[in-house]
């Protein structure tokens, strides 16, 4: 399931700068090998303003038993009611929708556009 994330650029750095992206830093180990612990990313908080997300989306979402957590997780599966499946790449070390079931659209904080290696 792992894909290449794109580095940032300088389009996605101006975007940062200009505040259209949100920089975070990767903490667990669920994203693995795509993104390692203390990786930094940046997401598109507006990217599903127009656009609905896809399967394949490496998104931000709120933890669903624990609002003030950000996880990065894949979305896998979408759901006939609109709900979002999520799944880590690393399905060994991921707590996911396996454990506490789909998140609704709105819990997306943003989708992730590019890494800082």
């Amino acid at each position: 399931m792992a894909q290449m994330l794109p580095e940032t650029n300088y389009r996605e750095l101006l975007l940062w700068i200009f505040r259209c992206r949100k920089r975070l830093k990767v903490i667990g180990k669920s994203m693995l090998p795509l993104l390692e612990p203390g990786t930094e990313i940046l997401i598109n908080p507006n990217a599903y303003q127009k656009l609905m997300p896809k399967i394949g989306d490496i998104i931000v979402t709120t933890h669903p038993y624990h609002p003030e957590l950000s996880i990065v997780k894949r979305i896998t599966a979408i759901n006939k009611d609109g709900s979002y499946f999520l799944t880590g790449d690393n399905l060994t070390e991921s707590t996911d929708s396996r454990h506490w079931g789909s998140i609704k659209l709105e819990d997306i904080i943003g989708q992730v556009t590019s890494s800082f290696n």
